[in-house]
């Protein structure tokens, strides 16, 4: 079947739909049991924004979805299963044994399975908005005889500031010292005897199900991260799952319309799927004080907990190739707080007095909201950015050129140089290790180093923010390409080093600083570098004992001493954001073969591009051990940047 007809059967029909789930079934591993309630380093479930997760239970270990994660400025699991199903005939619990051929994790969709002697129990899990989930529960009668049974639900919670109380058909759950709302709704109009203590409940009905036929039992699980609870209207299931399938098929069609291979390539299409999953369960709507939708960096890490303006803009690069609403507003939602004077901020958070000002990150923006563009092409969303865009970049300028000699330092509001190490991304490199900090007027310090990949950044964006202003009919276009052109200039002849044959961050005294690292194949991704340095930079990128470790490309060259890739964060490991902008680059010079090879080592030896385990923050060079965070979305996002083009 060609892309196009089963993308037209993947959304005309219920059994192609099933089916394409099923292809795409267990592309993470999401099976856990909750044993500490602050333990969230792993995958699972989360759709449409909501600030709650699942995940399916370990076998024997629960009678219920796991959860829900509950999140805010951290993430703490409310219980072990939150509704465990529990049936009695005569008095007598029958005893559930998890199916395991039923029970799987599909995109936007969990599935669980049960039975106990003729009775199979079937339940799906779904995300009917961004704060609610549905889920039914259908108990199957394969006997030849009626069955009268009890129907109990019971949840039990792990976290102890948690208070439960009854209201009518719900069990509402409060957690002490937050505005936390957690509410479970049952949808039968019959009565339930609900029955709640300090830390759990009990919710139970009589119900009768014939010979051979079916019950469905319907409930709703809501979260209200900031407390304002707004309830969405009762819909039948089979409505609730057409409109997930809709949203979900969307997302498929548009992932695969940009992507140049079909589903018939197995390895590619889950791999593809498997990102954007990622991104979609790390999608956090508006709330609190975040004022738009983003994207946290992994959810499945307490520390990332918020969105930050460096992985938003990545981010959103990846995410419009299936969901171009989400990466404008994840952009948006960074620039909510721009200051006056053009600054944004590192992070954002739910509770703004957490916000990080202390530094910003590398300037991608604009490349970001560039390529949204190329995507969409929504003019009003160019225009609606420029001025900020505009704004920030002459911020960079103003506050971080201490010698005024139009080239930019990394530097921190605070006078610190970790602020300062932060503010490039790469918090721990080797090239900073001497750099201190100079003052350069009220709010404003740098490092004493001019960094070769911020400059070639801020020359990138020249060139973007000229490409929009001569679309959206602003006359600053001519001026800013002059500008990028003297900037090149300046890049090309101070920060190369014609004896090594490669780009250093330089001292302000002139000194260049000879440490080997991604910083500087920016400079071939933005297609600043001549194309006579080509050659011995790519030389260096395909040596085994400098880049081309097994999976290759990482941030330092292998050979320097302080190379330490387990323990080194910015001091060894592959980041795919630069792996990404190395190989972009070699493809950009025509380096097609040396590019190939790279990203054929990546997809060969790094874990979590072959298998069902989660893509990770960064990977060691010398094994393919996923380093760091789990789920990290700016992998994410740069894998999909990577399958997209043909490399």
């Amino acid at each position: 079947m060609n892309k196009m007809k089963w993308l037209l059967a993947l959304l005309l029909t219920q059994q192609t739909v099933s089916a394409q789930r099923n292809h795409f079934a267990d592309v993470l591993d999401v099976r856990y049991e909750v044993k500490d309630t602050n333990r969230i380093a792993t995958s699972f479930f989360s759709d449409n924004g909501a600030w709650h997760a699942y995940a399916l239970p370990v076998p024997g270990t629960a009678t219920g979805f796991t959860g829900p994660l509950l999140m805010d400025m951290k993430g703490e699991w409310l219980s072990k299963a939150i509704a465990q199903l529990h049936l009695y005939a005569d008095g007598r619990e029958l005893p559930l044994q998890q199916d395991t051929t039923a029970t799987h994790y599909y995109p936007g969709l969990l599935q669980l399975g049960f039975y106990s002697g003729q009775i199979a129990v079937r339940m799906q899990l779904v995300f009917s908005s961004s704060r609610e989930t549905v889920i039914q529960t259908v108990i199957r009668n394969n006997g030849a005889q009626p069955l009268q049974l009890r129907l109990q639900w019971e949840g039990a919670a792990l976290l102890k500031r948690a208070q439960f109380s009854r209201e009518g058909n719900n069990v509402r759950v409060g957690v002490t010292g937050t505005k936390h709302v957690f509410r479970l709704h049952w949808c039968a109009q019959a009565p339930w005897d609900i029955q709640t203590t300090a830390d759990g409940y009990t919710a139970a009905r009589e119900v009768s199900i014939p010979a051979g036929g079916e019950l469905e039992d319907l409930q709703t699980q809501g979260f209200w991260p900031d407390g304002h609870m707004v309830v969405a209207p009762e819909r039948e299931f089979d409505i609730v799952l057409q409109k997930n399938e809709q949203r979900w098929n969307g997302y498929l069609q548009q992932l695969f319309r940009r992507m140049p291979f079909t589903e018939k390539d197995r390895f590619r299409s889950r791999l593809a799927v498997k990102s954007m999953i990622t991104l979609l369960t790390n999608w956090r709507s508006a709330a609190g004080h975040l004022r738009h939708d983003g994207v946290f960096p992994s959810a499945s890490y307490q520390g990332f907990y918020g969105f930050w303006s460096w992985d938003s803009w990545k981010q959103a690069v990846g995410l419009v190739n299936f969901a171009p609403s989400l990466a404008k507003d994840n952009i948006r939602s960074m620039f909510d707080y721009q200051t006056a004077s053009g600054m944004v901020p590192d992070c954002v958070y739910a509770d703004s007095t957490e916000n990080n000002f202390r530094d910003t990150k590398p300037p991608l923006a604009a490349w970001a909201v560039w390529e949204i563009f190329a995507a969409t092409r929504d003019t009003a969303f160019l225009r609606e950015m420029y001025p900020a865009l505009d704004r920030y970049h002459r911020w960079w300028y103003a506050e971080r050129d201490h010698d005024r000699n139009g080239l930019c330092e990394f530097g921190s509001t605070d006078g610190t140089r970790i602020a300062a190490a932060w503010e490039s991304g790469m918090d721990n490199a080797v090239r900073f290790d001497k750099a201190k900090m100079l003052h350069n007027g009220p709010g404003a310090w740098s490092l004493d180093q001019e960094s070769v990949d911020l400059n070639v950044y801020l020359s990138k964006e020249k060139t973007i923010l000229a490409q929009i202003a001569a679309v959206i009919g602003q006359p600053a276009a001519g001026a800013l390409r002059k500008e990028a052109a003297i900037l090149d200039r300046q890049i090309n002849q101070l920060f190369f080093d014609t004896a090594s044959g490669y780009y250093y961050d330089r001292k302000l005294t002139g000194e260049l600083v000879r440490v080997k690292g991604a910083e500087a194949w920016v400079a071939l991704w933005a297609g600043i570098a001549p194309a006579s340095r080509v050659k011995k930079m790519a030389q260096y990128m395909l040596d085994t004992t400098v880049f081309n470790t097994l999976v290759p490309l990482p941030v330092l060259d292998a050979s320097e001493k302080a190379f330490d890739p387990q323990r080194g964060y910015w001091r060894g490991p592959v980041w795919i954001d630069q792996f990404y902008f190395g190989v972009k680059g070699l493809q950009q010079y025509k380096q097609q073969a040396a590019a190939r090879t790279l990203v054929n080592k990546l997809w060969q030896h790094a874990a979590g591009m072959r298998d069902d385990q989660p893509l990770r923050e960064n990977y060691h060079p010398l094994t393919g051990k996923g380093l760091n965070a789990v789920n990290f979305s700016w992998t994410a996002a740069h894998v999909l940047l990577l399958l997209s083009d043909k490399f």
